[in-house]
């Protein structure tokens, strides 16, 4: 059975707490959705604001392939003709060949919310539907607090959703709006309804009580034929269900049931994911489900040997079928498996005593504060120093750092620099100023460096971590700078540990630079 998937990552999912979407960005996820064969992309509500209201006409020029684009909208207001309401003339302006209107079902909301009697609610439902498949649109009728309206009235429910069927609707979707439901109420509920209406019917679950994903999987089992939800859950209060989890379900732990079949939009589910990730200028989960940086790494010494061995012994699924790839960590709780796995694209792990070298380093530095797990290229870099085959760049002479303020006026930071490089030469004299001492040192670090190495130019830092190690000293603590660098193909991190936090931030800064260097001379082989 074919199970479509509806996706409202540009309406419910934006408003999510500190989730905004431009124009620019909805077109383009619009596009990403379907070139990944998603069948419905929810726009917006072309009423609410002028940005959706410019969605839904810049959309027509996209020629979509597949999907088709769904405008939101609300039931007809009270004592008012469907045709003269301005809210459902603005459906049937939007072009947009699906409409989704959403109506009350629980009678709580009916005459304490919308404060309408039970039968004018019922009106409000038909004459809306009636009306926008009299202008020729497919009708998709959102019931909204569903499963708390049934158990509250099941009669009075089911009336409104035979109102929408009556009326002419494609397709009823019972919604879970306040996440409240657990899988065992929700299939119990939708296998009564189905017993008693005719149309298709349809799942939009959120996430309150973290079971989003379980509920629209359980939902399928009862019979529906499309699931609503977000790409990464995405939405209001936490979220809705994340369509990335219940797509990879489907496609991979499902016999009887497809989806995504026009894009191959499986194995591209991690690139989606971080690709809305980017736009809505949100983190990456790491421990997401199928697609996060975590979903598929390996730390503890055992599962590392024994997924070199076998690795579905400790994975559920190829990481490669959602897009995603296996990681092996490296700290204090490693084995040599995991020293073997991380160094076999250097062909190093044949020598046994080198590997027993590397995990006592390892684990005698992460007892010093480090971390390798979260800095693999400072891990390489480390490997290639054990192996002999290290040769700085560069080497520092000294570094001075100096912050001055006067008045009320910002701190001006300013860094100079002594180094040499490649162990001769002449020694390179440089100042930097910057918005702090991380900046000035990195500029002033450029300047010295740029001269021999231009390809420094491609690469920029693009996040930087600090935190405290031992808290009991207090001021005096030790600190661990984690730096996350990127160029134009890859992106990797580094880290440096001291009581001093601009020596912390030197040492991982530097293992940056000459990641990059190696990394361009082919010395090192990218794996973060």
């Amino acid at each position: 059975m074919y199970v479509q998937l509806y996706d409202t990552t540009l309406r419910d999912g934006s408003q999510g707490e500190g989730v905004n979407f431009s124009l620019q960005d909805k077109l383009m996820i619009t596009k990403k959705l379907d070139e990944m064969g998603f069948d419905y992309i929810e726009g917006g509500y072309p009423l609410s604001n002028e940005k959706d209201f410019e969605y839904f006409q810049k959309v027509q020029e996209l020629n979509l392939k597949h999907a088709k684009v769904c405008a939101f909208g609300m039931t007809r207001r009270r004592g008012v003709d469907a045709s003269e309401d301005v809210g459902m003339r603005a459906l049937v302006d939007s072009k947009a060949p699906v409409c989704t209107v959403v109506g009350k079902t629980w009678d709580l909301h009916v005459t304490e919310v919308l404060r309408v009697d039970l039968e004018e609610n019922i009106s409000m439902i038909r004459d809306s539907v009636s009306y926008l498949v009299s202008e020729g649109r497919e009708v998709i009728y959102d019931a909204e607090h569903f499963f708390d309206g049934y158990t509250a009235n099941p009669e009075y429910a089911l009336q409104t959703i035979l109102a929408a069927q009556e009326a002419g609707a494609n397709l009823i979707v019972c919604c879970d709006t306040n996440g409240g439901s657990l899988p065992e109420r929700l299939v119990r509920i939708l296998n009564e309804v189905r017993n008693k209406v005719t149309t298709d019917l349809g799942i939009h679950c959120h996430n309150d009580s973290d079971v989003a994903v379980a509920n629209s999987l359980a939902a399928i089992d009862a019979g529906i034929v499309q699931v609503q939800g977000t790409i990464n859950g995405i939405g209001e209060r936490c979220g809705n269900a994340d369509l990335i989890s219940v797509a990879a379900n489907l496609a991979l732990k499902y016999d009887d049931h497809e989806v995504l079949t026009q894009g191959n939009g499986i194995s591209h589910l991690t690139e989606l994911s971080r690709y809305v990730y980017e736009l809505a200028n949100m983190n990456f989960r790491v421990n997401q489900a199928f697609v996060g940086r975590s979903a598929f790494a390996h730390k503890g010494g055992m599962h590392v040997h024994a997924v070199n061995r076998i690795a579905h012994s400790y994975e559920h699924i190829d990481p490669e079928t959602v897009g995603n790839e296996r990681r092996i960590l490296v700290s204090e709780l490693s084995g040599r498996s995991n020293i073997v796995a991380m160094t076999t694209k250097y062909k190093l792990d044949h020598d046994q005593q080198l590997m027993t070298q590397i995990l006592e380093r390892v684990q005698e530095l992460e007892n010093e504060g480090y971390q390798f797990e979260a800095a693999e290229a400072s891990f390489d870099l480390l490997v290639k120093k054990l192996a002999g085959t290290y040769e700085p760049k560069f080497q520092r002479i000294h570094y001075r750092v100096n912050v001055e303020t006067a008045g009320q006026t910002d701190p001006l930071t300013e860094a100079t620099i002594k180094l040499t490089i490649d162990g001769d030469g002449p020694v390179r004299h440089e100042v930097g100023e910057g918005d702090g001492p991380v900046n000035a040192l990195d500029t002033a670090l450029r300047k010295a460096l740029l001269p021999t190495y231009p390809n420094l130019k491609g690469m920029n830092l693009v996040d930087y971590k600090v935190r405290v190690i031992n808290s009991t000293q207090g001021t005096a603590a030790s600190v661990r700078v984690v730096i996350e660098s990127k160029d134009e193909n890859d992106v990797w991190s580094t880290v440096g540990v001291s009581e001093n936090i601009i020596e912390a931030s030197w040492l991982a800064l530097v293992d940056a630079i000459e990641y990059k260097l190696f990394k361009d001379d082919g010395d090192v082989k990218h794996s973060v």
